[in-house]
Parts: structure tokens; C-alpha cells; sequence
């Protein structure tokens, strides 16, 4: 970053006064332009016994298989955003359910956020960024074609709950957590 947003005149990396870590900072209005990680809001649409996925029409990862999900917008709450990426990439709307899992992804500045889903109807269309879309049992996932380590973390997750009749319900509800760190150079 060089130029302020605010006012548009150069700014300096600096510690601002109240704070303890560098930040982008305009000396000409004051303005401090934090940078926070990027929310990434999807669900889990479940159909029966099927799961609902979608393989990507851009990049990255351009024709892998992914659970519905995309950037949180300003003003959306993460369970309003995982049902308008559902709707928007798979063309189906969802009753959104129980956070499921939360992974922090350092390395690309964004946390993923995942809800369980139920699809009323088996009806579903790829959106734009969507080549198609596909309900998948368990056994016929594409494992070796998913385009996210999240996406795969989140499915095994799933299907292990299912299983084992572990999904629990309202406040008490276990919600999956893990850390992406970057593998350590050798």
C-alpha cells in the first residue's frame, strides 16, 4: 500500500499511538488502514445421504471439486454469506444449520467458515464460476480432485460425524477447528 483510500496522498508504516504492531498509516488525515484477514463463508448442502459440490470454473485450482463458498460481503453475516454462495454457485437454495467447521489459513490472510446445509429439493444449476454441479455419496466423492485442503478437511469431518452419529445440535454443538500453517521449507 502507498497512497491513502481516504484522502489519496502517501502513507508511512508506522506503530500508531494505542497500538502495538505496525501499520499502514496516512500523516496527512490520520486514517490507519488495517489489514485483516478475508473471510471465506460456505456450507456442507446435504441432499439425503448425498452432498452437493461444485467444480470450479476459475481459478485457482480451475476444475477441481469444491463445497460451495466464497468472500464474505461487508454488512452479511457468515451464515447469510455461506447461503448466497450456495445459491450463487450451485444454484440452490439452502436452510443454512450449525456453524461445522472454522480453519484458519494464515499463509493466504483468510479464515474459512463452513454450515451445515439442507437442500429442500434436488434441483441445483452451476453458477458462473461453476462448471458443474454434482450430488455425491460418500463413496463417490472425487478425493484426489478436490481443489482445497479446507474443502477436504471439512468433507472427512462430515462423513466421520455422519457416521459415527456425532452431529450434535444447538449451543452445545462441537465445531471443527484447525490451523493451515505452510509446511516448513527443508
Amino acid at each position: 500500500m502507498k497512497f491513502c483510500s481516504n484522502c489519496a496522498l502517501p502513507i508511512s508504516v508506522k506503530i500508531p499511538a494505542d497500538d502495538s504492531r505496525e501499520r499502514f498509516v496516512c500523516e496527512a488525515c490520520g486514517i490507519v488502514h488495517y489489514q485483516n484477514p478475508r473471510n471465506v463463508v460456505g456450507s456442507i448442502p446435504v441432499f439425503g445421504k448425498q452432498v452437493l459440490l461444485c467444480r470450479r470454473a476459475i481459478e485457482p485450482r480451475l476444475g477441481y471439486w469444491t463445497l460451495p463458498a466464497g468472500f464474505l460481503e461487508l454488512g452479511e453475516s457468515t451464515s447469510a454469506g455461506a447461503a448466497r454462495e450456495t445459491l450463487e454457485e450451485a444454484g440452490v437454495e439452502v436452510q443454512i444449520g450449525q456453524l461445522y467447521s472454522v480453519l484458519n489459513v494464515p499463509q493466504a490472510q483468510q479464515v474459512h467458515f463452513f454450515y451445515l446445509a439442507r437442500m429442500t429439493t434436488p434441483d441445483f444449476s452451476a453458477g458462473e464460476e461453476s462448471l458443474e454441479v454434482a450430488l455425491f455419496n460418500e463413496n463417490e466423492i472425487p478425493w484426489d480432485d478436490i481443489a482445497f485442503p479446507t474443502v477436504q478437511y471439512t468433507l472427512e469431518w462430515f462423513f466421520a460425524d455422519r457416521a459415527s452419529g456425532a452431529f450434535n445440535t444447538g449451543l452445545d454443538a462441537q465445531v471443527h477447528c484447525r490451523d493451515l500453517l505452510p509446511k516448513k521449507q527443508v
